[in-house]
């Protein structure tokens, strides 16, 4: 039986993806960054020219045909028959998938693939509102935090930038105004959810994270009967 959840939330830059993948591979689950799936949308949006200001918009991304693919630890995503792999990360999809990414019908689109996920799979899940409005019966939630200026210098070495005090700022105010567009955005907003267990990860190593998460999936799972999805 597959669909067991651990829905890992927080805002940019606090290591959820590193740590959701690292989890999955010591658990043996899949690992999916919600994020990649707006990607894929706002990739396949472009190559197509598309506009999500069109009319036709929302019937358009409701007749995707969006595929998730098992290649452990992660799931792969396939749309419209091709895999984009590293051109989900392109300047230009980054440039457009905030825009894309406020349809409701590109929610609803990539709400229903990651439920349908949660079903076929053993799942460790990443984004900002996988414990609260896509998995909220997820067997364990994980709300990870961490102080803007520590966020800013990971996301410059994520770059390979160098960090500077003048980067360092605007990284910060740049990180601080998307937290800001997340919480307070209509749809699906970045909180952490009333039973999410909130790891600071601002002085934790990558390693002490992913062991903490552990610790509290084995306290989680001796306690009590985990939920399965589905």
């Amino acid at each position: 039986m597959k669909g067991r959840v651990i829905s890992i939330d927080g805002p940019a830059a606090a290591g959820k993806s590193t740590t959701a993948k690292q989890v999955a591979r010591r658990l043996g689950f899949c690992h999916l960054n919600s994020g990649l799936l707006y990607r894929a949308i706002t990739w396949l949006t472009l190559q197509r020219g598309w506009k999500e200001t069109d009319p036709d918009f929302a019937g358009w991304v409701r007749g995707l045909d969006i595929e998730l693919v098992a290649r452990p630890p992660d799931l792969v995503v396939r749309i419209g028959g091709r895999t984009p792999g590293r051109w989900l990360h392109s300047r230009r999809v980054s440039a457009h998938v905030s825009a894309v990414s406020r349809h409701g019908a590109v929610r609803e689109r990539v709400l229903s693939v990651l439920r349908d996920a949660g079903q076929r799979f053993d799942l460790v899940c990443d984004g900002r509102d996988i414990g609260t409005v896509v998995f909220p019966d997820a067997a364990l939630k994980v709300f990870l935090v961490a102080s803007a200026d520590e966020r800013a210098r990971r996301r410059l070495g994520d770059h390979g930038e160098p960090f500077t005090p003048d980067r360092v700022e605007r990284e910060t105010r740049r990180l601080l105004e998307r937290d800001q567009a997340d919480s307070t955005r209509e749809l699906s907003p970045l909180r952490r959810a009333s039973d999410a267990v909130e790891i600071d990860t601002t002085a934790l190593g990558p390693e002490a994270v992913v062991e903490r998460i552990l610790a509290l999936w084995e306290d989680a799972s001796s306690r009590r009967h985990v939920p399965r999805l589905g």
